[in-house]
């Protein structure tokens, strides 16, 4: 386990960032593992002038290809060499880079879309930790552990410019294998995570005695986890924040886990339709590439058009109900909010890898690897009693049983597009 000093740090980005700058790249691809040389690597690749694309290492090849041309690049870097060069070995970008020096961006985990390629600047992630550490600063005796994927912008704003940006230590983790063991092997006072793997370390007993504070965010966390990790007196904030504002747009500071303050540099409305709306100019992003459609129907006049629904309490913190598009206009009119009503069918069958979507105007609930082996009676029949509570429009009037687990992103969302592909192969 070895340390970087500030000043060797920034020794060899510089010195990366001069060797960068002899190659002639305009976008490089960053295979963002997390490890130290990466982090050199996305930070030399910045001060060199280049647009960076940071993408999921474990991505398939064929999965990751495709987001590569999307993006123009045109060189990857990657911890294994062997890989690296068979990447760059299929790259043949058909245009120069959309956006040159300071462009960073980071792919979305859409719960509704495909991976769309947000473009940020190094300026709007750093007003980004600089919002965060507003609400939530940290000393130089802080040690922030660095769990998340730093291919997520909660996973490297939250887990590593955060920390840089306060003077606090930052120590990268080893990857998923060693989530439990980082904790007791670094001792961090800080963590940031999402709910599935704080509940993962909870189960495990991982949370080391030297920890004061947990930052949750990326998706929305129950309660339970939540208040078992305050039990044992450790700081709990719950943050609510989108890849297009670069990460943090809310933080909870009080008892209220789910009442959030606004980061100063951020001011959040409430449409009529429930939507909540962010001006976040230091921080929003500069579009979605190569796609002025998109951008155009999500910022209007500066302002973002978040697709999430929440509303302002009395005194003025935010409270985030969910997606709008998790609310399903049924075409007899009937309404339903699915993550009440996956959440209690899930209960009433005792299974968690369970979603509802809409399929040819009917609602279908499709279960994914089950725990238990039914047949589609023996699960009909179990959540016959949790339908009571609803509108009789809205019955499943379909259930398909997949065999695999559900596909969700890295935050644990189940990604309703893809099964929506699926429904629609078979």
């Amino acid at each position: 386990m070895g340390e970087i000093a500030w000043g060797e740090l920034a020794r060899l980005v510089a010195l990366r960032a001069d060797e960068l700058k002899g190659e002639g790249c305009g976008c490089e691809a960053v295979l963002a593992d997390g490890s130290a040389d990466c982090v050199v690597e996305v930070f030399a690749a910045a001060k060199a002038g280049l647009q960076v694309a940071l993408v999921d290492p474990m991505m398939p090849d064929d999965v990751m290809m495709p987001l590569l041309s999307a993006v123009d690049a045109d060189c990857v870097w990657a911890l294994d060499a062997a890989r690296q060069a068979r990447l760059e070995g299929r790259l043949a970008p058909a245009a120069a880079p959309a956006y040159g020096a300071h462009g960073v961006l980071f792919f979305t985990s859409g719960t509704t879309s495909a991976s769309k390629a947000v473009v940020l600047t190094d300026a709007s992630l750093m007003s980004s930790a600089f919002n965060g550490s507003s609400l939530l600063p940290l000393s130089a005796d802080d040690t922030l552990l660095c769990l998340l994927p730093l291919s997520h912008v909660f996973g490297f704003v939250c887990g590593l410019l955060w920390g840089l940006s306060c003077g606090a230590k930052v120590a990268l983790g080893r990857g998923p294998r060693y989530y439990a063991d980082d904790l007791s092997l670094f001792k961090p006072s800080v963590v940031s995570v999402v709910p599935r793997l704080l509940a993962f370390l909870c189960a495990r007993g991982a949370l080391n005695d030297e920890l004061a504070l947990v930052l949750v965010g990326a998706a929305d966390c129950e309660d339970g986890s939540l208040s078992e990790v305050r039990t044992r007196g450790i700081r709990v904030s719950l943050g609510y924040g989108l890849t297009e504002t670069s990460s943090g747009v809310a933080l909870s500071t009080g008892e209220d886990f789910h009442a959030m303050s606004v980061c100063p540099e951020d001011k959040v409305t409430i449409a009529d339709n429930g939507e909540i709306l962010v001006c976040a100019p230091t921080c929003l992003m500069q579009g979605y590439y190569r796609d002025s459609a998109k951008t155009k129907a999500a910022v209007k006049g500066g302002i973002l058009h978040t697709g999430d629904e929440g509303f302002l309490d009395e005194r003025g913190l935010l409270h985030v109900r969910g997606r709008l598009k998790d609310v399903i206009a049924l075409p007899g009119g009937t309404k339903v909010f699915l993550p009440d009503y996956e959440a209690a069918l899930a209960e009433a069958l005792g299974e968690r890898d369970i979603a509802v979507v809409l399929h040819k105007g009917k609602l279908v609930l499709v279960c994914g690897r089950m725990a238990i082996e039914r047949v589609d009676d023996e699960v009909a029949r179990a959540i016959e009693p949790a339908l009571r509570a609803f509108p009789p429009g809205s019955r499943i009037a379909r259930i398909v049983q997949l065999g695999h687990l559900l596909p969700r992103t890295a935050s644990g969302d189940v990604e309703r597009w893809k099964i929506q592909e699926e429904l629609e192969a078979n």
